[in-house]
């Protein structure tokens, strides 16, 4: 067209200034432009070459909508996947460290178990010991009982010097063996004190570590009912939809007043779990059933 218009242009000029031979030039080349115009224009005359354009345009359109779709989900599943791993390797860290502290509490306590029973194996062999030196001296004091007798058989009496030097001697290794037996006897209370101490605070752990246990395992599924009802936190930013409604339904955990406005609305309700025209108020959450058919699915997520 802008050719057209530019040959126009010339044989005005070549009219206006009387030219025959470029006029009649720039008129060929004219008509060989208009027939070329003619022939592109003349497809659409043709009845249905529009409808047929559009349904061309269309699926072009749908098709780049396609691939920009298979674009996005596939980045998206590949950004999940990669939370997912980065879920996955959070967690085996966790459980390995875990399981280190596990392993290293375990040696902690057999290594003080060892030596507690070394040393109270010590003590009771240093028992053993005063015992065998107390047997052995009362052995002693046996023979020479009947060693005496017997040279008194014979008409042989020691001094009464030896007989006192013998029990002087005897009293005070038995005084030693009293207080060594003492002291052996106060070092096994205080290793049995100690044992006991070290297996009431291992049954204490356990019972902290199960309590632990529990309260992780309760808050997990107030999570999760919180989820179900409310939704999960981390998909309502600040500026989402649906916070005005989130903070409605949660307002009584931020105001003691809503929660006795919430209460008292709640108090106008109540009857005997035997009343013919209503229940009472269920103890705990009342969860949302599951979806019934996949277009209530997809309005749900």
């Amino acid at each position: 067209v802008a050719r057209l218009a530019a040959l126009c242009r010339t044989l005005r000029q070549w009219e206006a200034e009387g030219e025959e031979a470029g006029w009649a030039q720039a008129r060929e080349e004219a008509e060989v432009v208009r027939l070329e115009l003619q022939e592109v224009v003349r497809p659409l005359r043709e009845p249905g070459y529009r409808e047929t354009l559009r349904r061309k345009t269309e699926r072009a359109r749908k098709r780049r909508l396609r691939l920009q779709r298979r674009k996005q989900e596939a980045k998206a599943a590949k950004e999940e996947e990669a939370a997912r791993a980065a879920e996955r390797e959070a967690k085996i860290d966790q459980w390995r460290a875990k399981c280190i502290q596990e392993v290293e509490e375990k040696n902690r306590e057999q290594e003080l178990k060892a030596a507690a029973d070394s040393v109270l194996s010590e003590v009771r062999k240093k028992q053993a010991d005063t015992k065998r030196m107390v047997d052995i001296l009362h052995a002693l004091e046996k023979l020479r009982k009947l060693r005496k007798e017997a040279a008194a058989r014979k008409g042989v009496c020691p001094p009464p010097s030896a007989d006192e030097a013998f029990e002087t001697q005897v009293e005070s290794l038995k005084t030693l063996l009293k207080k060594r037996t003492e002291l052996y006897e106060a070092e096994e209370r205080a290793l049995r004190v100690m044992l006991e101490g070290e297996q009431e605070e291992e049954r204490r752990r356990e019972m902290e570590k199960k309590q632990k246990k529990e309260r992780e395992k309760l808050l997990q599924q107030k999570l999760e009912i919180a989820s179900k009802l409310f939704g999960d936190p981390a998909e309502f930013p600040p500026a989402h939809l649906l916070q005005p409604f989130r903070e409605y339904y949660l307002q009584a955990e931020h105001s003691v007043a809503a929660l006795i406005q919430i209460r008292h609305e709640w108090d106008q309700y109540l009857v005997p779990a035997d009343h013919p025209e209503g229940s009472c108020i269920p103890p705990g959450w009342v969860l949302p059933s599951l979806p019934t058919n996949d277009t209530w699915a997809t309005a749900v997520r």
